[in-house]
């Protein structure tokens, strides 16, 4: 089995639309009436969930007029905060055809799906046309994916002049072995999380300008102390959550990841780069 089709097996559910079907349910709802904030706890599959995301969208100057890529864009859940949000037109592309055809679903349940085009794909080889995206982002995808080189110049290759591309990604602060199983790997092989100095390398080595960066250990501590607070006042699991996406292994992979940050291995942050005009 290839590093590419282990990574699939890694985020393969089996009956993904049937559980977040029955968690809506749970809620009271139904596809007609579900909502997106309804949808926040699965859809934002990335530490800080929907604050994390508009934090970051927020500097990517969003706009009805535009059409947004969203690189690894999982199950749909923040091109559909996009859509909803800032009124963009957004296409999104991911390894897992499971993880498509339940976006699809997922967008045609709100009513987005004219609005937003999902297709499964690799990012390193998207087949989109050159100049034909206003902005770009992808949040927790590059520790999926080696070559930061040859996919910063896809994105950059399939921006128009002038247009923003945000990174929210994990990335190394130091040499230790990183605790697995962690949300996105089992273990070190389909792992390629890389320091900040080699993301900005490859971004700039593509062609990007780097605008702003940001480390949000901090922002992510507090957001993990939150998370277990409400946890251990919850009778069960909510009913939607990560958990669906992560499964059985869900506790754990949690945990390690916080144990990575707090003891500085790792972070999440964010660059804002810009394509030349």
């Amino acid at each position: 089995m290839s590093v590419q089709d282990k990574i699939i097996d890694h985020y393969r559910h089996g009956e993904l639309l049937s559980a977040i079907s029955s968690g809506v349910e749970k809620l009271g709802k139904t596809s007609k009436n579900v909502t997106v904030d309804d949808l926040a706890p699965v859809d934002e599959f990335h530490i800080g969930g929907r604050k994390a995301s508009a934090d970051f969208l927020n500097q990517l100057q969003l706009s009805p007029d535009k059409h947004i890529l969203d690189i690894g864009c999982g199950i749909g859940g923040t091109s559909r905060f996009v859509a909803d949000r800032y009124k963009c037109t957004v296409s999104g592309i991911d390894l897992s055809d499971e993880y498509i055809r339940t976006g699809e679903k997922l967008s045609a349940w709100l009513g987005l799906e004219k609005i937003i085009h999902l297709q499964q794909g690799s990012a390193l080889q998207t087949g989109f046309e050159n100049n034909s995206f206003d902005a770009a982002y992808m949040l927790h995808v590059g520790m999926n994916i080696k070559d930061k080189s040859a996919l910063f110049e896809e994105a950059f290759r399939m921006l128009r002049p002038s247009s923003l591309f945000g990174v929210y990604d994990v990335m190394k602060m130091d040499e230790g072995e990183i605790l697995f199983p962690v949300p996105w790997a089992e273990n070190a092989i389909t792992s390629s999380v890389a320091s900040l100095d080699e993301y900005k390398l490859a971004l700039e080595k593509a062609g990007f300008v780097i605008e702003a960066e940001r480390n949000r250990k901090d922002f992510a501590i507090e957001f993990f102390e939150k998370l277990k607070v409400k946890s251990a006042s919850a009778k069960n699991r909510p009913a939607l959550g990560l958990h669906i996406l992560m499964g059985e292994t869900a506790g754990i992979k949690v945990q390690n990841m916080v144990k990575n940050i707090a003891s500085g291995k790792i972070a999440p942050v964010e660059l804002i780069a810009r394509k030349p005009g």
